[in-house]
C-alpha cells in the first residue's frame, strides 16, 4: 500500500526568519528500542550475514537505546520540532502503532508521561501550535508520533519521501506508511536543484529560514534520503546527526560501522562530513543516533 498524499516541493525558505537569528536546542528522549547491538555495529569476520541474522532472531547481544527528538526554539519562527519519539500508546501497547513484527524485533517503550506532546507541554508549548517538524528521516522510530501534530509542516527530502511512501519493501526498509498517512501539509526538499548551498564541510545544505539559523544538510545512505540538522547557537553549531551515526564511538572512529545501510558508499561519505565538521570545529555538538551514554549526558538547553 503506497501513501495516498502528495507532498508540496519546498523551494524556498520557510517564513519567519530573522537576520541574524540564533536558536536554542533542548533535546528530547521519548522512549527506547531493544534490539541486538550486531544492527548497530557489524560483528565482521566470515559468516556476517548469518551472524545478523542469527542475533536478529535471538535479539542477543541486546541493546537499549534511546528514541530522541529535539526542540529548536527560534525568536521569530517558533518552536521547531526534529522528529517525533515514540506514539503516546506505547506507554500500553505498543502493537498497535508499531505493528506486531516490529514490537516483536524493537521491543518499544515509553513511561507514560513521557511522549513528545507531553514533554512539550511541560515546556510551556502547546504541540498543535509548533509550525515546523523536520524529520532526519522516515524510519519507525522517528515517525511513530507524527499523528501527534496535525497542525504541522512536515519537512523531509524529497528522496527519503519517495522511498518511505512509495518504495519497495517498505517494512524490511524501515518504513511503517500508517505513522504517516494522514492529510498533513508535507513540504518535500529536493538537494539536487539550484538554490542548494554547501555549509562547512556539508555539500548540499538547504536554509530553513533564509537566515541561517537552521540548515538541513542532506546526509544520505542511513535511509535513501536522510537529512542532517544543523543549528546555530550564539557562539557554536549543534548538529543534530540523526541516524547518520548510531554511537559516538562510530563517530570517532572507535567502533564498527552499521551493518547493511541502504547505501553503503553515500553512508560513507555523510558520515565523512559528519567527522570533518567535529575536526574543524571542535566545539560544535554532534548528536549520534541512539548513543544511551551521550543521551544521558546531555545539558536540558543549550544555547
Amino acid at each position: 500500500m503506497k501513501v495516498r498524499i502528495e507532498p508540496k516541493p519546498l523551494h524556498e525558505s520557510l517564513p519567519g526568519g530573522a537576520p541574524g537569528a540564533i536558536v536554542t536546542v533542548e533535546p528530547i528522549v521519548a522512549g527506547t528500542v531493544t534490539w541486538p547491538r550486531t544492527m548497530m555495529e557489524r560483528p565482521g569476520g566470515r559468516f556476517e550475514t548469518l551472524k545478523l541474522l542469527r542475533a536478529l532472531l535471538s535479539g542477543k547481544p541486546a541493546a537499549t537505546v534511546p528514541c530522541p527528538a529535539f526542540v529548536i526554539r527560534h525568536p521569530s519562527a517558533g518552536a521547531i520540532l526534529v522528529d517525533t519519539g515514540l506514539h503516546p500508546s506505547i506507554a500500553t501497547d505498543g502493537g498497535e502503532n508499531f505493528g506486531g513484527l516490529a514490537t516483536r524485533f524493537g521491543h518499544p517503550e515509553l513511561e507514560a508521561g513521557k511522549d513528545v506532546p507531553a514533554q512539550l507541554r511541560d515546556r510551556g508549548l502547546d504541540p498543535g501550535e509548533i509550525p515546523v517538524v523536520v524529520m532526519t528521516h522516515m524510519h519507525i522510530d522517528h515517525t511513530s508520533a507524527i499523528s501527534e501534530f496535525p497542525n504541522s509542516t512536515f519537512v523531509v527530502s524529497e528522496t527519503e519521501w519517495e522511498a518511505a511512501a512509495t518504495g519497495p519493501r517498505p517494512l524490511l526498509n524501515g518504513y511503517r506508511r500508517p505513522h504517516y498517512d494522514y492529510a498533513f501539509d508535507y513540504r518535500t526538499v529536493d538537494f539536487d536543484r539550484s538554490g542548494i548551498d554547501s555549509y562547512a564541510t556539508f555539500g548540499r545544505t538547504f536554509d530553513l529560514f533564509g537566515d541561517g539559523s537552521i540548515r538541513l544538510a542532506y546526509t544520505p545512505g542511513h535511509s535513501a534520503g536522510h537529512m542532517s540538522v544543523i543549528a546555530r547557537l550564539a557562539k557554536r553549531d549543534f548538529v543534530i546527526g540523526g541516524d547518520a551515526t548510531y554511537m559516538r564511538a562510530q563517530l570517532d572512529g572507535d567502533a564498527p560501522l552499521a551493518p547493511r545501510p541502504f547505501d553503503a558508499h553515500n553512508y560513507r561519505r555523510s558520515l565523512q562530513e559528519l567527522r570533518l565538521f567535529r575536526r574543524e570545529f571542535p566545539d560544535a555538538i554532534v548528536t549520534p543516533g541512539h548513543d544511551p551514554e551521550f543521551y544521558a549526558a546531555l545539558n536540558a538547553r543549550y544555547e
